[in-house]
């Protein structure tokens, strides 16, 4: 019988972990400046609490190094060690980590909400970061304080030990920058512009007029220094650049300008060398400044959204942006793209919901403008945008544009069907409906029919009967309006063309009432339709499409509507904006249960009988999974996010998960994502903590590909087989091996790279101890030969050392190396090897 459950460090057995609440990707990769390391092969980027790690040449995340808690504001590599990397959050924490093993190292407790990170090269112990001022973000009162890292062996440290550098300053990373060499700092608000001198320990102010007579908007929005000389650059709101020089007097100072901007400058870098100034802004254009000259200068355009961060690698091969769009574009020097690392697209509104592709188990949803989104759940990236509305989008605030408002996939994914409207005024409404059929060669949809005003007002719903492509059926959508109608959508030949070919046209018309047409969907058989028509659902004979029966009960407009599936086909579910949940049965046309809850979201599991509610109340979000056939749900999880969740939806796994809690049991073949109103998309976890902070890169099996050598199986590399030896007298002695293979030392050698490695004074005593048989290795059963000692190692030795002796003899690590090698330890050696083992090493913990 197995045992579910998990083990912890000690070796008992703990209980299984309860459902966790952590974020599965999507999460904004512009939030930070990207930073890239020194060899320029990995960049680093800030993605909601983790920091993720890419590779510059292939796009694809290496590392995922988690432990923050909260947003990741701000990243920064070791200048006293290109291999490490620094990071802080609104936590209130300092981490360094090995990024290239994905290993975290040290954890500074600092104790604010920290919004920014700066190191200088010539402080070891010191960085500097940006806080609210008493501890009140909300008050948008911000301070630059310079923090004292303690040098100590401990993992979690506390930094309290704080030093005022500049007052009443910017939130934002990008308006405070460190000048040449860390001589002195400059951070600009509003209209004014801050220097600090560190060595005379003196600060000028340089203020500007809020407009001038041109009409100029002077306020400061970004900061950058010249790692050379003695330039500040910022950039301010009207789309002008100033470069500020001879700044160390508060009158003789002088600024020349460069204009190409028509909008805000987001954000200033300049070159590792400082011949070149990039900015960027609203246009998606990359402008390159050469020698600080208006007439030299350089343009990367159609970069396809808002550049938010600048950065440059250290080596000043690459350059690279951060969007809006939650992308990052890798730029080689010369101004050309050289790779895209693209996010889940977070627009104004997600008014498709969430969608799954069945071809690739994508999550489809709103995307840019116009386009759906395929975005791939497991390496957290974008696999590729649809152009749905195929027009080009104009940026202008108050234009009334296409919007692409609902999306649905057949059952094997052959065929896609959208409507896209647009809405100039209440009466003025422009829709259309679009089929897409996937083309197996070109490996995308390509649109197969248009149908403009597919309903006189605006479409509320849209569903296939999943069973038409199962049983070589005539694919069937079925569309709900507000025009009271709903109607059923055909494939049919169309013979009207000159090239025979297949097209999408109107079977049926259904209404009730003329009452608006809100849900519908088909039950899994694909038998019955379900119409919701605001307070009543009526279900259609999906053949014939004659009206079955009513549900009516109890009142209210019918918000979500879906059949249950498998053992619980029976039943149908629906919801209400007076708060209530019902069940009807299908087979008795009556109403089966229902309760009072305010449920915001209904989804059914498509490989079981489960259904996914989620509630919202006066603070946070519950969820509850239930079965139709038993209105008790068997499992309830409070507070899941404090946020309003808008949409969810199960995604089958590839391979069953195995979940010791039966209560978890839900989640095995489907894994449940809901997004929230801030867009975060959220996932639910069954594994600890400790499992869910392990990199994906380390969870693989280590290699076994090192060379067979006695060293390599003296240290448990491999595992032995056991050994068997047949004697005519005595009955067969089978010899067991148990090396140290999990040994804390062992580990610690092979598995942590060596620059993080304690002393080897630290690790001897362990490690001679751990290759070493122990006492309790002899089972009760063996026969040990008594040997004889002489008289020297009599008067040396203890009982306990003749003991071990003796195993050692019996029980000799080299016969299991078989023909490889054979290794015989002299007495001396034997002695000496006992000597070390007694030393008592506890004076190295001091050091």
């Amino acid at each position: 019988m197995r045992v579910r459950g998990r083990r912890s460090r000690s070796g008992k057995m703990v209980a299984p972990q309860p459902l966790r609440v952590v974020r599965c990707g999507g999460s904004k990769l512009s939030g930070a400046r990207a930073v890239f390391s020194a060899d320029a092969k990995y960049l680093l980027c800030a993605s909601g609490d983790y920091v993720k790690v890419y590779s510059t040449a292939t796009e694809k995340c290496v590392h995922v190094l988690q432990g923050h808690t909260n947003l990741v504001t701000g990243i920064q590599l070791n200048p006293q060690n290109h291999m490490q990397l620094y990071s802080c959050s609104l936590d209130g924490t300092i981490k360094l980590w090995d990024f290239t093993d994905g290993i975290l190292i040290k954890t500074f407790v600092v104790g604010y909400k920290l919004f920014a990170f700066y190191m200088l090269a010539g402080s070891e112990d010191s960085v500097f970061i940006i806080i609210p001022k008493n501890d009140e973000d909300f008050l948008d009162w911000f301070q630059l304080v310079s923090v004292k890292l303690p040098k100590t062996p401990d993992q979690e440290v506390e930094a309290k030990e704080l030093s005022l550098i500049l007052d009443d300053i910017g939130q934002s990373p990008k308006c405070t920058a460190f000048g040449r060499e860390g001589e002195y700092v400059a951070s600009v608000r509003g209209l004014h512009l801050l220097v600090y001198f560190f060595k005379k320990k003196k600060i000028n102010r340089f203020s500007l007029s809020a407009t001038s007579k041109k009409g100029a908007n002077n306020y400061f929005t970004c900061v950058a220094c010249h790692p050379k000389e003695d330039c500040i650059a910022s950039g301010h709101k009207d789309g002008k650049i100033r470069l500020w020089r001879n700044f160390n007097h508060k009158r003789e100072y002088t600024f020349s300008t460069l204009h190409w901007h028509h909008d805000v400058v987001m954000d200033l870098a300049f070159s590792v060398e400082g011949t070149s100034l990039l900015s960027g802004g609203v246009e998606s254009v990359l402008v390159q400044w050469r020698d600080g000259s208006d007439y030299k200068k350089e343009f990367l355009p159609r970069l396809g959204s808002t550049i938010e961060h600048i950065s440059a690698s250290p080596d000043g091969t690459f350059y690279c942006t951060s969007h809006t769009e939650n992308k990052i574009i890798i730029i080689h020097s010369s101004l050309s793209v050289s790779a895209v690392i693209q996010g889940l697209v977070k627009g104004s509104d997600v008014k498709t919901g969430l969608v799954v592709d069945p071809r690739t188990k994508a999550l489809v949803l709103n995307g840019k403008p116009g386009h759906l989104q395929f975005y791939c759940l497991q390496t957290d990236k974008q696999l590729y945008n649809l152009d749905i509305v195929q027009q080009e989008y104009i940026h202008q605030i108050g234009l009334n544009q296409v919007d692409l408002v609902k999306a649905a996939f057949s059952a094997q994914g052959n065929w896609l069907a959208t409507v896209e409207q647009r809405e100039e005024k209440e009466v003025e409404l422009e829709s259309q409906m679009k089929l897409w059929n996937y083309d197996e060669q070109t490996q995308s949809f390509t649109l197969n029919t248009r149908i403009n005003m597919p309903h006189e007002d605006h479409v509320t719903a849209l569903c296939f009967r999943d069973t038409d492509e199962l049983e070589d059926g005539t694919p069937t959508l079925v569309t709900a309006g507000n025009d009271g109608r709903f109607k059923v959508w055909v494939l049919v030949n169309d013979s009207d063309s000159e090239k025979p070919s297949m097209g999408w046209s109107c079977d049926f018309v259904g209404s009730y009432h003329n009452y608006p047409a809100t849900n519908c969907c088909f039950s899994e058989d694909g038998s019955l339709l379900a119409v919701s028509f605001e307070e009543t659902v009526t279900v259609w004979n999906s053949d014939t499409w004659d009206l079955i029966c009513t549900f009516c009960h109890p009142p209210g407009r019918i918000q979500n509507l879906c059949f249950g599936r498998l053992s619980c086909s029976k039943y149908l579910l629906g919801t209400t904006d007076y708060g209530f949940l019902c069940c009807w049965n299908l087979l008795s046309c009556a109403l089966e249960w229902s309760a009072q809850l305010n449920v915001m979201v209904l989804q059914p599991d498509p490989l079981s009988e489960n259904i996914a509610a989620v509630s919202r109340l006066l603070e946070g979000s519950d969820l509850f999974v239930f079965k139709p056939n038993e209105p008790r749900p068997f499992c309830i999880q409070r507070n899941v996010c404090r946020e309003r969740v808008q949409w969810a939806v199960f995604i089958p796994r590839d391979v069953p998960d195995s979940i010791g809690s039966e209560k978890h049991q839900w989640l095995s073949r489907s894994q449940l994502y809901f997004l929230t109103e801030t867009q975060d998309l959220l996932t639910f976890s069954t594994k600890s903590a400790e499992e869910r902070l392990t990199p994906s890169s380390r969870q693989l099996a280590v290699e076994e590909s090192l060379p067979m050598t006695p060293f390599s199986l003296l240290l448990g590399k491999h595992r032995h087989q056991q050994q068997s030896k047949e004697n005519a007298d005595l009955d067969t002695a089978v010899v067991q091996s148990h090396l140290a293979q999990g040994s804390p030392a062992v580990k610690e050698l092979l598995h942590t790279p060596a620059h993080v490695l304690p002393s080897a004074s630290f690790l001897c005593s362990i490690f001679i101890n751990s290759v070493l048989i122990s006492k309790e290795n002899k089972s009760a059963g063996e026969v040990v030969d008594v040997v004889e000692m002489d008289s020297e190692k009599a008067e040396d030795e203890s009982d306990e050392d003749l003991e071990l002796t003796e195993m050692e003899q019996d029980i000799n690590p080299t016969e299991f190396l078989g023909e490889i090698t054979k290794i015989k330890l002299s007495k001396s050696q034997e002695k000496q090897l006992r000597k070390i083992r007694r030393m008592d090493y506890s004076w190295v913990a001091a050091l």
